[in-house]
């Protein structure tokens, strides 16, 4: 096992969208990647790439963030290639297969498990994980400057009735950040929530013309759709685990679509 050079953070769902956005501008800021995601690694394998090419070394690990009992082998092979982890960015997630009234019966049980699991299940368990790990390395080297961000969304706090599972998953997001900021204060161990807005990915190709409608009649503060890039920005700040004596700390990246206007 060697250690790198370089602080090491690990993406989930950093292959596309949003976490995409925030592996590159993690690797422009001189770390190496840890991409989990449930594609196999040939159909990523350009993606991979084009981040070597801003200089990170890359691991790709397949995964389904959900199967919890698969967290460790992910952290074994960080060890075994890195020695290290500095820094967890949990964003993996998932939308609806279907966007149903919280009356109707297409919103399901098995829609709300299946976002549960993904969404909130999966990261909550991982973080447990990581955060062990993260501890030892703190007691290992008292500069050790540990971080876990959670991307999580507006939707944890502006309700979508034809989306409840998604909302509901999303504000037991919000939960878990202000818990593992708790415990893991005493370590000085920073954990963040970032909550984007609407921002432009493949999740949300499918509302494009609406939300483009919303933006011309003044639906955030800044008339545009937010881009995976803004997130990458704010999170790649967090990382850095400079922001001190702010553990537990909510950033809204949507464009001032939750100020409360008149």
């Amino acid at each position: 096992m060697t250690t790198s050079p370089k602080r090491v953070a690990l993406v989930t769902g950093g292959s596309r969208g949003i976490g995409l956005g925030i592996a590159e501008h993690l690797a422009d800021a001189g770390y190496n990647l840890v991409i989990n995601g449930r594609r196999p690694q040939s159909d990523v394998q350009a993606t991979l790439d084009a981040l070597q090419e801003r200089g990170a070394e890359v691991l790709y690990r397949p995964m389904d963030v959900s199967n919890v009992d698969e967290h460790a082998g992910m952290l074994d092979a960080i060890r075994e290639t890195f020695g290290r982890l500095d820094v967890l960015v949990n964003n993996a997630g998932v939308a609806p297969s279907v966007r149903a009234d919280i009356l109707e019966a297409e919103a399901s049980p098995e829609s709300f498990d299946r976002l549960i699991n993904i969404n909130l299940r999966g990261p909550y368990f991982l973080t447990q994980a990581a955060a062990r790990w993260m501890v030892e390395q703190k007691q290992a080297n008292a500069e050790f400057k540990g971080v876990i961000v959670n991307v999580s969304s507006i939707s944890a706090t502006v309700v979508s009735v034809n989306r409840g599972d998604y909302c509901i998953s999303k504000a037991g997001v919000a939960m878990a950040t202000q818990l593992w900021a708790a415990r893991l204060g005493e370590y000085g161990l920073g954990v963040f929530e970032v909550r984007p807005g609407v921002i432009r990915t493949d999740m949300t190709a499918g509302v494009t013309e609406k939300y483009d409608k919303l933006f011309e009649q003044g639906l955030a503060v800044e008339p545009r759709w937010g881009e995976p890039s803004d997130i990458g920005k704010a999170v790649t700040h967090l990382a850095s685990g400079d922001l001190t004596y702010a553990t537990g700390n909510v950033f809204m990246v949507d464009g001032g679509l939750t100020i409360q206007r008149l």
